[in-house]
């Protein structure tokens, strides 16, 4: 999107004010022969695999950044940002994480980066220690409404840690990645194994598909119960900024289900919404723009999780489960890259030079 032009063309006709970079797209544009060209430059050079890898994400992310600088300002800097993730090797790791996201930073040294940790109990630690030393933290990984709820009270809590200290809020910035069509894949697994053939109504069959837009629906409550009231007011008037909710994994993985249904449900004030190029092509041809509709049935959302409890489906184990599956697929991506990396970088040195 960079080499063709369509980031630069989305961002003019499009609007687009965001983009994210992860080890699995990387892997994927590793495998397509775009970086070829650079790898070798790099491999003839004397780098090796590690500074190769990092030379080419860190001057996308820096490339990316500077079309999106624009939109960065233009919004007063609530958008146009870029998210670059530490390494998911360090997802356990909060020091680990803390240096890796201080050392992108300082590379990248563009306003508009957003760094990625995922949140886990070690990326709590991180992220209200980064925040609170000005870095903008874009939380990923969050599957579960205490997950949610407990990165929200770090962002709070650094930011009151840094008005406490006379230091400004108003420049650091935060969103909280809840991830979704992931939530529905496992959850709908779980139901079909609960399914008793004797039953006219399975349970199956009544609640397959609701459980990530409810679980969406009650965190975005949640959010907006945060981000009122004379706690975060104190901060408000110093010019903080909310940590907006953002949604990814909107990419529907059941053919059955509307293609656009993680995007059309979950629209609302101070939310952003992540999309693969297919699902965004999807939307802009044929998604409804319903205004706020991450409001409307609340309380209907309220009821599916009471009755996705009642079926057996516990949602804290599903969490677990897709927080740890997630940052495995994270480290399997990152790891293939960095095969593939060392591939062609070997090829670059055993080649011999042109004459």
């Amino acid at each position: 999107m960079l080499r063709n032009g369509e980031l630069a063309r989305r961002i003019e006709q499009d609007g687009l004010s965001g983009v994210t970079a992860n080890p699995s797209t990387f892997a994927i544009a590793l495998a397509s022969g775009d970086y070829d060209a650079d790898v070798h430059r790099l491999a003839r050079a004397g780098y090796g695999t590690d500074d190769i890898y990092e030379k080419l994400l860190v001057g996308d992310v820096q490339e990316a950044c500077d079309l999106l600088a624009e939109a960065h300002r233009a919004s007063g800097r609530i958008d146009g940002y870029v998210s670059l993730e530490v390494s998911p090797h360090l997802a356990h790791d909060a020091v680990g994480t803390m240096r890796e996201a201080r050392r992108f930073r300082d590379l990248v040294d563009r306003p508009n980066l957003l760094i990625k940790v995922p949140a886990t109990k070690a990326g709590f630690l991180a992220i209200e220690q980064l925040v609170y030393e000005g870095l903008s933290v874009n939380v990923t990984l969050l599957f579960s409404l205490p997950a949610y709820e407990a990165v929200m009270e770090a962002y709070v809590s650094a930011l009151e840690r840094r008005s406490a200290e006379r230091r400004s809020v108003e420049d650091v910035r935060s969103v909280a990645s809840f991830f979704l069509s992931r939530i529905d894949r496992l959850v709908d697994q779980l139901l079909l194994q609960r399914d008793r053939p004797t039953e006219e109504r399975a349970a199956s069959a009544t609640l397959r598909g609701r459980a990530a837009v409810a679980s969406a629906k009650m965190a975005y409550r949640s959010f907006r119960r945060t981000f009122s009231g004379e706690r975060w007011e104190r901060l408000a008037v110093k010019g903080a900024r909310v940590q907006r909710p953002l949604w990814a994994s909107t990419s529907t993985k059941d053919p059955s289900y509307r293609d656009v249904v993680y995007v059309e449900a979950l629209i609302g004030l101070d939310t952003v919404t992540t999309m693969p190029q297919q699902t965004a092509r999807a939307f802009a041809d044929h998604g409804q723009v319903i205004e706020n509709a991450v409001e409307q049935a609340v309380e209907q959302a309220a009821r599916t999780i009471h009755d996705l409890s009642d079926a057996g489906i516990d949602l804290h184990c599903v969490a677990w489960q897709l927080e740890h599956e997630g940052i495995k697929q994270f480290i399997d991506a990152f790891d293939r890259a960095h095969r593939q990396l060392e591939e062609k970088r070997q090829q670059a040195v055993t080649t011999p030079a042109a004459a």
